[in-house]
C-alpha cells in the first residue's frame, strides 16, 4: 500500500500530466481537494518523519517569523533589529533553535522569531519542518530573508508554505459554506464566475464529505481558492522580502535581481546596517497596528507605554484587552485625535480608532 508521501507524488504527477481546459477543470479540482487532504494527513503527524516541536514563550505586542535559508544573515539580522544575542557564523545550521528577540518601534514591542533556516521538503518534515512552520503559522507577520545570490530560494520557501496552508499576502476567500441537514448542494454565486464551474465545486465539496449544503460565493475564484475555502486550516498573512548582503554586488546587479524576483523587495545589508530603518518601518506597516495612549480621567495620556491594537480596532476591543470587565461598566468614551471629528469627542463602545488616538473610558458604578 502506498505511504502517503507516495499518495502525494501520484496525484501531483497526475495534475501535471493532464491538460488544463474546461472538460478536465471538474478533474483537476478533484485531484487538488485529495492533495490538500493529504497534506493535511502529513502536516498533523500522519506521514513519516514527524518535526520535533519547539517552545517558544510569546512576548510583545506581535510576533514576526524570520523566514530563509540556512546561512542568509538571519542571525545577524536579528542581533542588528533586537536585543537578542543570536549566535552568528559563516556556515550552515548556525541556528538550531528559536532565537526570540523584541525590537522596539513607536512605542511596539515586536517579537523577531529566528528559525531554523528552512529548507526543500520543510513541508515533509523535514530539518525539524514542521516545528518551524507550525511557529510561521502562529506569527503575525513573515520576514523571508534572501540572499542576494540565490534569490531563487524565495520559490521554494513560498511553496513549502503553501503546501501547509500559509497563504502569503491573499485575503481569506468569501465564501460561506453552512452545511445542511438534507436538500443536497446548493450554489448561488454574487459575481459571475470565470475561474470555476458548479460541476468543479460539486467534485471539491464530496471530496470532503460534503453532500448537503448552502454554498455562496462573492468572488470569482479558481478550485485551489475554493479549496481552502472548504478546508478551514489556511493561515493568511502578511509579508516582506528582504534582500541581504547587498554591499556585495554593485547596483546595476541589484537592479537586475530585483527585476528577476518581480516583487516589492527591501534590499539590506545586515552586516552593514544599511537600509535597516526603513526595513523597520515596513516591518511596523505590514503588521497593520496602531498605538492608543490612554488617558485617565482628569490625568494625563501616557506616551511612553502605548497600547498596541490591531488596525481598525474599536473602542470595545480596546476594552477587551485591558480587561473584560471594564465592557460590562462601560458608559463612553473620550477620544482625541485622528479617528474623532474635533477634540474631547464622546464616542460609544463601537467606535473605530485611528493611530495615536487618546482615549478614556469612562465607566459606571
Amino acid at each position: 500500500m502506498p505511504t502517503t508521501e507516495e499518495r502525494i507524488k501520484e496525484i501531483e504527477e497526475e495534475i501535471q500530466k493532464t491538460p488544463y481546459h474546461k472538460a478536465t477543470q471538474h478533474h483537476i479540482g478533484k485531484l487538488k481537494a485529495k492533495l490538500a487532504q493529504l497534506r493535511e494527513k502529513i502536516e498533523g503527524g500522519g506521514g513519516k518523519g514527524k518535526g520535533v516541536g519547539f517552545a517558544v514563550k510569546k512576548s510583545g505586542d506581535v510576533t514576526v517569523t524570520l523566514v530563509g535559508f540556512p546561512s542568509v544573515g538571519k542571525s545577524t539580522l536579528l542581533n542588528k533589529l533586537t536585543d537578542a544575542k543570536s549566535r552568528v557564523g559563516d556556515y550552515e545550521f548556525t541556528t538550531v533553535e528559536v532565537i526570540p528577540g523584541t525590537m522596539l518601534y513607536k512605542g511596539a514591542k515586536i517579537q523577531i522569531l529566528d528559525i531554523p533556516g528552512i529548507i526543500t521538503g520543510a513541508s515533509d518534515g523535514r530539518g525539524r519542518g514542521r516545528g518551524v512552520i507550525s511557529i510561521i503559522r502562529n506569527s503575525d507577520l513573515v520576514l523571508i530573508l534572501l540572499d542576494v545570490f540565490h534569490p531563487e530560494q524565495l520559490r521554494i520557501i513560498e511553496k513549502e508554505l503553501y503546501d501547509v496552508g500559509v497563504r502569503l499576502g491573499h485575503p481569506p476567500p468569501k465564501v460561506s459554506i453552512r452545511k445542511t441537514i438534507k436538500g443536497g448542494l446548493k450554489v448561488v454565486s454574487s459575481v459571475p464566475l470565470k475561474k470555476i464551474n458548479e460541476k468543479t465545486i460539486r467534485e471539491i465539496l464530496n471530496v470532503n464529505g460534503i453532500h448537503s449544503a448552502d454554498v455562496t460565493l462573492h468572488e470569482d475564484l479558481d478550485e485551489e481558492r475554493f479549496i481552502d475555502a472548504v478546508m478551514k486550516n489556511r493561515v493568511y498573512l502578511p509579508y516582506i522580502i528582504a534582500l541581504n548582503k547587498i554591499d556585495k554586488i554593485d547596483e546595476k546587479k541589484l537592479a537586475i535581481i530585483k527585476k528577476k524576483i518581480g516583487r516589492i523587495v527591501i534590499p539590506i545589508s545586515a552586516e552593514y546596517e544599511e537600509n535597516l530603518e526603513e526595513l523597520r518601518e515596513m516591518i511596523f506597516r505590514k503588521l497593520g497596528i496602531i498605538r492608543v495612549y490612554m488617558k485617565p480621567r482628569g490625568g494625563e495620556p501616557d506616551f511612553n507605554d502605548p497600547l498596541i491594537v490591531k488596525r481598525n480596532s474599536s473602542v470595545r476591543d480596546v476594552c477587551d484587552k485591558i480587561h473584560r470587565d471594564i465592557r460590562k461598566k462601560f458608559r463612553y468614551a473620550i477620544v482625541r485625535g485622528k479617528s474623532v471629528k474635533f477634540d474631547d469627542q464622546s464616542v460609544g463602545i463601537n467606535h473605530i480608532l485611528d493611530d495615536e488616538d487618546i482615549l478614556t473610558i469612562v465607566r459606571g458604578r
